[in-house]
């Protein structure tokens, strides 16, 4: 009897148990963390010196904080270490600080644009490195079929794939660095200076001429030998008459 009731008793408590817990709600799961660029970058390989200057110039700061603070979405074009290697030797240390931070701005676009909206924008596509005008940070976008063209006037690439994608950030993997007009182009020669005007020159200022003195003396000196002519012919011209 004892037995039976102590069974009994322990089959009600693990109901009860079974029934708390199966009573309780699911818990939700963990929200996702913020999203990190460069840390999709390392995970795909490949992106190590476009990371590296993406730190050094904080651009990697201020694009994982405009992600994370605002809906605004982002498209970034990512050359890859390979892209990087194709260039000149020394054109990344002759940059200066302002000039790197242009040149990684000018691979991203301030909007969210999957491979599908590049059929329709409107060229010059605008970068966060600025003015599209001639000479400055123009960025053309043209598709053909599934292909998209990049151009920036010195540079022309495809896009190459799709590293990261969701409706907010765009990641797509680019084989050439884009370099911008503003910092790459040549820059026309300065032109030549205007030609020195010639002072003019001051006459100097004299109590007397000498030049002057000797021409008085001259003239004078003509007029006395013209009357002595003269009184000369005139004495002639009497004796001639008294003969």
């Amino acid at each position: 009897m004892i037995n039976q009731s102590f069974l009994s008793l322990s089959l009600l408590v693990f109901l009860f148990h079974c029934t708390k817990t199966l009573a309780q709600p699911a818990q939700a799961p963990a929200p996702p963390g913020p999203t990190n660029v460069t840390k999709i970058l390392e995970k795909a390989g490949q992106f190590t010196i476009l990371i590296r200057l993406m730190k050094s110039t904080k651009v990697a700061d201020q694009l994982n904080q405009q992600l994370n603070d605002s809906n605004n979405g982002i498209t970034f074009f990512a050359p890859t270490d390979n892209a990087f290697s194709s260039l000149k030797s020394g054109t990344l240390n002759a940059l200066n600080d302002q000039q790197k931070v242009q040149l990684i701005q000018f691979h991203i676009l301030p909007n969210f644009l999957s491979l599908s909206n590049f059929q329709t924008v409107s060229n010059p596509v605008r970068t966060q490195a600025g003015d599209t005008g001639p000479g400055l940070y123009p960025l053309n976008v043209t598709t053909s079929g599934n292909q998209v063209n990049i151009s920036t006037g010195l540079v022309n690439t495809t896009v190459g794939g799709t590293v990261y994608t969701d409706n907010q950030l765009a990641v797509y993997q680019i084989d050439s660095v884009l370099l911008p007009q503003d910092i790459f182009a040549p820059k026309p020669p300065a032109p030549a200076p205007a030609p020195a005007q010639p002072k003019p020159k001051t006459k100097k200022k004299t109590a007397s001429s000498p030049a002057g003195a000797a021409s008085v003396d001259a003239s004078g000196a003509l007029s006395l030998t013209q009357h002595g002519m003269l009184m000369s012919i005139g004495v002639a011209v009497i004796a001639a008459l008294s003969l």
